[in-house]
This record gives structure tokens, sequence and C-alpha cells, in this order.
């Protein structure tokens, strides 16, 4: 069943767990994801960023998602990841995603809160959730969301409150010592920053850059407010890896690599699943 994320993220923000959200691609991402949300019954959310509009459009991306989960009882949201066009984030709207993240995280302060309060007001007349990040993260190995260029900003208690109660978005994505991809050295994760954070704000908080981060740090987080995080790079290079393995091992009809990937990408999202539940 295809929801909004305000009500899943509102319960694991009183629960103290994280939901995962995990980015897809093309179909076998899709299947990985929809099978475990499946088999575990636990809500969670398909992530589907602007940067893989060459892969599939938003419509497709939909209309697989509602194929894949029209029997299921369990709750799941389909979520437009990371978008700087507010342009886009009207048609996934229109397209029927239940939740939509306009990042306007490098564009000045002032802007990235007018904007994002345009894109709350659209979405919330159509019973859609909204997502927006304040500060940036930096760009770690095996990127493909960030640039080398980018660098670490974190993000101010001060002016979160500000963003938030101007904005009246759903869920804030918060820049704590996090990278888009995988560490290039010891992470330092700010979690002093995420109090301050989420004694000012008192909304479900987001962490993106997930993959790599060591568990007992994501479960610290999560005890501080962290209620959904982001899963990318550890996805596409766990399946990459073994597909390059199986080729060379036994070069599979592509009908039946196509069902390992969606196994692999299964094995991912498990893990993750377990660790964000746990308390």
């Amino acid at each position: 069943m295809l929801t909004n994320f305000k009500d899943i993220l509102q319960d694991a923000y009183r629960g103290k767990y994280s939901v995962g959200s995990f980015n897809v691609y093309n179909y076998e991402t899709m299947r990985g994801v929809a099978d475990v949300a499946i088999e575990t019954s636990a809500p969670l959310l398909i992530a589907f960023g602007e940067r893989y509009l060459e892969n599939m459009s938003l419509k497709t991306v939909h209309s697989i998602a509602q194929a894949l989960l029209e029997d299921s009882p369990v709750s799941v949201c389909l979520h437009l990841d990371h978008c700087t066009s507010m342009s886009t984030v009207y048609q996934a709207i229109k397209a029927g995603f239940g939740s939509v993240m306009y990042d306007g995280s490098m564009l000045p302060f002032e802007e990235n809160m007018a904007n994002t309060k345009l894109v709350c007001d659209v979405a919330h007349a159509c019973g859609v959730s909204v997502e927006a990040e304040l500060g940036s993260l930096a760009s770690g190995e095996h990127s493909h969301e960030g640039k080398k260029s980018d660098k670490e900003n974190y993000t101010d208690p001060d002016a979160a409150k500000e963003f938030v109660e101007t904005t009246n978005v759903d869920a804030l994505a918060v820049s704590i010592g996090t990278v888009h991809g995988l560490y290039k050295g010891e992470p330092n994760i700010r979690v002093d920053i995420l109090k301050e954070l989420n004694a000012a704000l008192g909304i479900p908080l987001v962490l993106h850059g997930g993959s790599g981060t060591p568990e007992e740090t994501i479960r610290e987080c999560i005890r501080n407010g962290i209620c959904k995080i982001n899963i990318n790079t550890e996805i596409s290079m766990h399946v990459m890896e073994n597909t390059a393995r199986l080729l060379g091992d036994k070069k599979p009809h592509y009908s039946v690599l196509s069902l390992k990937q969606a196994d692999l990408v299964a094995e991912v999202v498990k893990k993750y699943m377990s660790i964000f539940a746990a308390k």
C-alpha cells in the first residue's frame, strides 16, 4: 500500500526507531526493496532521485511501485529524493509520489526557505509530505549524488528552527558529519549538534549518507531524533561486486541475473532494516 511518509515518520519519532529510505534506479532495485517490505511487514521508503530520471520516468516508477505493492497491506512511501527542480517536484506529486524532497540546501538560506514553503503549500494541499535539507554533506568515496567539490556545512539549530516554523516542512535532512558515498577516513558524527537540533525542532529528522556509518553511531542518532536514514551507495556496490563475480563464474541468462540482483538488493535492505529497528 502506497502512502505518504508523515504518519510513518511520526510513529518512528514517537517510538524512537528509524525508517529506511532505499534508493532505486530500475525494476531490480524496486523489486528488492518491495520484497523486503512485504516479507517483514515493516514500513519503508522507496526513494527515487532526480538524477535517475535518465533511467526511468516518474510515471514508470510510480506504476512499478504500485504494481509491486498493490496486494500488500504494509505501508510504503514512494519518495522523490534530492530534487533541486521545483518543476520536477510538482511532476512527482502529479505522478502519485507520496512524499517529495525539495533540496535547496545549496541556495542562500532565504531562497531555500521561500522555495521550500511554496513546495510545502502545494504538496500539503495534495496530501503529499515534504522533506527539505539545511546544511550540506561532503562527498565520500563512490558517491553518485555528491560532487568532489562539496564541503561539509553543519546545520545550525537556530536557523533550522526558523526554517521549520516558516515552511511547515514535515521532515528535515540535517548535516552532522555523514557523507554522500563511503567515508574516506574515520567518521566524525556530531551527535551534539543533532541533540540541539532535536530539542529545537521536535519534528522527524533525516540522515543522508547512511552507507558505511557505524551501527552504534546510527543507533545513537536514532535515539536523538533521526527517523529516516538514506541508503544508496552500499546497495549499488553490493549488487555490482556480486554481479561481477556471477558473470565471471557462470554467465547466467539475463533473466536469472535480474532475479539475483533483486535478491542482492534485498540483502542490503534487510541488513539496515534490522539496525534501524533496534532500540
